[in-house]
């Protein structure tokens, strides 16, 4: 009976094992990985992007809820003296809760009045910036309060005002603690036989008429803020006396 031989199992060479590219499950889980990474850098430089620019549009446009309110504002700059025109003016749109005391929201109201202050272009206008009733008492701090016009002495002391200055106005008249002091009515009587006397202390200018807008330096006025009182003395001093003031 011929032998039968029994074959042995036949080997793969070990180089065709090392050339085999079929992916195993390791592979397939690395490969699964880097695909989600990349996926999800992407997603999130995407979403970066989105919330950037929503960002933006919100910094623009502002808070939707917000309430605005109409107030006047300058157009350009105002100087003290001037009067308000039309085109000096604008109204526009603002938060409310940035508002300051006084604001004024309907042009008319000012057009047509003197500004008290210094206004900057853009600036909200308020009721103290310009003449009104309401500016002696916000002045001075007490609601009977008048401005009084008055010339003084020296024109050149009126162009180192300000509006806002605190001075005391003076005058002169007889010097009463001298015994020898000539009547006011004597002819000889000289600026020595007078003495100083202070008619208002305390009181604030409201506004300074600029040399330009009047024909000459002695023709300045400078408008004061005082109590009632004190207000009607100085008015009635500068009818027959020379005034002056002196700064704080």
């Amino acid at each position: 009976m011929p032998s039968v031989r029994s074959r042995s199992p036949r080997r793969s060479h070990p180089l065709r094992a090392q050339l085999d590219l079929t992916p195993n499950t390791f592979d397939r889980v690395v490969e699964l990985t880097r695909g989600t990474r990349f996926r999800s850098a992407t997603v999130r430089k995407i979403a970066a992007v989105v919330l950037a620019t929503l960002g933006v549009v919100l910094f623009f446009r502002g808070d939707p809820a917000t309430d605005t309110v109409a107030v006047v504002v300058s157009s350009r700059d105002l100087t003290p003296g001037q009067v308000i025109a039309d085109s000096d003016v604008e109204v526009r749109e603002i938060d409310s809760k940035q508002l300051p005391e006084g604001v004024v929201s309907d042009a008319d109201l000012v057009v047509g009045r003197t500004v008290a202050g210094p206004i900057r272009s853009g600036e909200t206008v308020t009721d103290v910036r310009v003449l009104s009733p309401r500016l002696a008492g916000l002045s001075v701090g007490t609601d009977d309060a008048r401005i009084v016009p008055v010339r003084l002495a020296d024109a050149a002391v009126a162009d180192m005002l300000r509006s806002g200055d605190v001075v005391d106005v003076l005058t002169v008249g007889p010097d009463t603690s001298r015994p020898d002091t000539p009547h006011p009515d004597t002819p000889n009587e000289s600026v020595a036989d007078k003495a100083p006397q202070i008619l208002a202390a305390g009181a604030v200018v409201a506004l300074v008429t600029t040399s330009e807008s009047t024909r000459n330096q002695q023709e300045q006025v400078i408008l004061l803020a005082l109590p009632t009182p004190a207000a009607n003395v100085v008015a009635a001093a500068s009818l027959s006396n020379a005034i002056t003031v002196t700064f704080r």
